[in-house]
């Protein structure tokens, strides 16, 4: 008869089997399959280093190309807008694209006239209606209103009022007037305006940064577009950015059927060969009058322009 202690017995028996057949498999497993696995870390190991070094390396050519671009720039742009009055336009995350920009224009032999950075305010759509009081309120005796929209968009209303107050007209604005609407615009936080801004500018460059992804980021994208638009009315501009997300303004432009033939553009003003090609390219708006969008991205036509010296 098979008792208790017969299963017990058993039941010892068969774990015992158990625990010497781990034992006896990890012992005769352990040499071949330890090192198998050594070897393959190994690998690992080597292959990480290589990609890490492959990509200190692009790095360091991303720097020494940077770095060559700065240093051929006055060569290569000298001269090329000696005696141009320009006013540099900056979106909310562009300041130092634009800082860039503003150096290789200078390097040209531009005049700045102005630097102008719109505040996030400026495009929030809460602040629309009272965008469009200020610009109501604070036009001047010498700063033609006539010529500004005749509708409730705050952006386009204000927009073309900057536009009038920074650049030439059919008569220069008066010192005084200039700063008077500038003031304006800072004092609420809609615009930060350098020292010494003064109308008169000729050509315009708009630098953009990357576009908003808010929930309000569709409106902000198509205010931008309008204030591109309100710029360049009329007027040779160029607009400088990245094409990268959704609703930048670089892409705006060229898909604009109408925009895209009075714009030039440049997709690649974050790097120091994006402004080099932004100056090139207000040479070739300004000097040559000639439309053209230039950089790395899709529908360009070429990374600088051809008539480029």
């Amino acid at each position: 008869m098979i008792n208790f202690r017969y299963h017990v017995v058993s039941l010892t028996a068969v774990f015992l089997a158990l625990a010497i057949g781990l034992v006896v498999g990890t012992a005769a497993l352990n040499g071949p399959v330890s090192e198998n696995l050594r070897n393959n870390l190994a690998a690992l190991n080597k292959d990480n280093n290589v990609r890490r070094e492959q990509v200190n390396k692009l790095n360091d050519e991303v720097n020494r190309n940077q770095e060559f671009a700065t240093e051929i720039a006055p060569m290569l742009l000298g001269g090329k807008l000696a005696g141009r009055k320009l006013t540099v336009v900056s979106l909310p995350g562009a300041e130092d694209s634009a800082t860039g920009v503003v150096k290789m224009l200078t390097a040209a032999g531009a005049t700045i006239t102005s630097r102008v950075a719109v505040e996030e305010k400026f495009f929030d759509p809460n602040f629309v209606n009272e965008l469009l009081d200020l610009a109501d309120q604070s036009t001047q005796p010498s700063i033609q209103a006539t010529g500004l929209p005749l509708n409730s968009n705050g952006v386009e209303t204000a927009s073309a009022l900057l536009a009038l107050t920074l650049m030439q007209g059919t008569s220069t604005p008066t010192a005084d007037d200039v700063t008077a609407v500038l003031a304006a615009f800072t004092q609420p936080g809609y615009l930060t305006v350098e020292d010494g801004a003064a109308g008169g500018a000729e050509a315009i460059v708009l630098v953009a940064g990357v576009p908003a992804t808010d929930q309000d980021a569709t409106k902000k994208s198509g205010y931008a577009l309008t204030m591109a638009d309100q710029l360049g009315k009329g007027r040779a501009m160029v607009v400088a950015g990245d094409d990268a997300g959704e609703g930048n303004l670089v892409t705006g432009i060229r898909n604009d059927p109408t925009l895209s033939l009075s714009i030039s553009t440049v997709d690649n003003v974050s790097t120091v060969q994006g402004q080099v090609a932004t100056t090139l390219v207000m040479w070739d708006r300004l000097v040559q009058g000639k439309v053209g969008h230039y950089g790395l991205g899709t529908g360009v036509t070429s990374i600088v322009p051809s008539t480029a010296p």
